[in-house]
């Protein structure tokens, strides 16, 4: 499977879809700093950094996939909600290149808030769109705890397939295994620098996270949220007013932050992912990401159809062929 991956951010869709089977043909992303995290990781991407309003798409005609996380300040509930009205709103940028590429399958993920009544219009409109290019769309809002993410983190995934490969699509099940609490996923991170304290505070951060922000560029550094969220770090004994450089040390007593490191790790990234940037700017790129895990499923649910509607299109055409050489 062949993919391009608009909006990479710091790669934890592109890393999933990897894991699902796709190549990235090329991944746009205009962040400096999240550029330079793909090519730490992946040397091998094509990544190409700058603004996707000026990506064309052309010469990647009838590629499988065109998927991205594009800007989720215009839906987000901690923002204005200015939707289409914002012009950090890259929906129809998304669609222009869908256009242009002519993709099997398009996937593009977004907060909760887009599911709002207010958008309900917009989300039409967008749906009419892609269904006048030849696609069927399936909106979903997926959970990442379901998917064995330590975290609470609703996100509305919009997938659109070409009408041949539509009926063989189905959204992934999750994982029968609930996911691991804040202390099992943290507990060896935290203990990492000795800190004696650390089986104590796993056994307190018994459940999962809640939703991790990134916020934007506009608006503050690396902590963990509003009022409401610290409360909720707090109940799982995670000081939420900013973040550490390292883990505790040996005798630190009281409530311990995150590190970048820890954050990802929540996100459900691999712990060899490296995030490149001073503590906000990579803060943000976690923040801001979509796990791993949960873009594997969909992607993989995704290429199942993709090549069970090959297959049917080559088994017609062989039944056809048949029929014309006895006739």
């Amino acid at each position: 499977m062949r993919s391009i991956e608009i909006c990479a951010g710091a790669g934890g869709q592109a890393l999933g879809l990897e894991q699902a089977g796709y190549k990235h043909v090329v991944l746009v992303e205009i962040d400096q700093a999240a550029c330079a995290t793909l090519r730490t990781n992946r040397p091998k991407w094509n990544v190409l950094e700058g603004d996707v309003r000026e990506f064309k798409a052309k010469k990647y005609k009838s590629i499988d996939l065109v998927a991205g996380g594009v800007p989720c300040p215009p839906f987000s509930v901690a923002g204005k909600q200015l939707g289409n009205e914002d012009d950090r709103d890259l929906f129809p940028e998304a669609l222009r290149i869908v256009s242009e590429c002519d993709p099997k399958a398009v996937m593009l993920e977004n907060v909760r808030g887009l599911f709002d009544p207010k958008f309900s219009d917009y989300r039409n409109h967008i749906k009419e769109q892609l269904e006048s290019m030849g696609y069927k769309c399936f909106w979903e809002l997926v959970q990442a705890n379901h998917y064995g993410v330590p975290q609470l983190r609703p996100r509305t995934i919009l997938v659109a397939l070409k009408q041949k490969y539509a009926d063989y699509f189905t959204w992934p099940l999750g994982v029968l295994a609930p996911p691991p609490t804040v202390g099992q996923a943290l507990y060896h991170e935290m203990a990492s620098n000795g800190w004696e304290g650390a089986k104590e505070w796993a056994d307190r951060a018994n459940n999962i996270a809640p939703t991790i922000v990134g916020g934007s560029k506009k608006h503050g550094g690396a902590d963990l949220g509003p009022t409401r969220s610290k409360l909720a770090w707090s109940k799982l004994g995670i000081n939420g007013h900013g973040l550490d450089e390292i883990p505790p040390a040996k005798d630190f007593t009281g409530d311990p932050k995150l590190t970048v490191k820890m954050a990802s790790l929540l996100q459900g990234f691999p712990p060899e992912w490296v995030f490149v940037g001073k503590k906000t700017p990579a803060y943000r790129q976690v923040g801001n990401a979509f796990p791993p895990p949960v873009a594997k499923a969909v992607g993989t649910a995704i290429k199942k159809a993709i090549l069970q509607g090959d297959k049917q299109i080559n088994l017609e055409g062989s039944t056809n062929e048949k029929s014309r050489s006895t006739r």
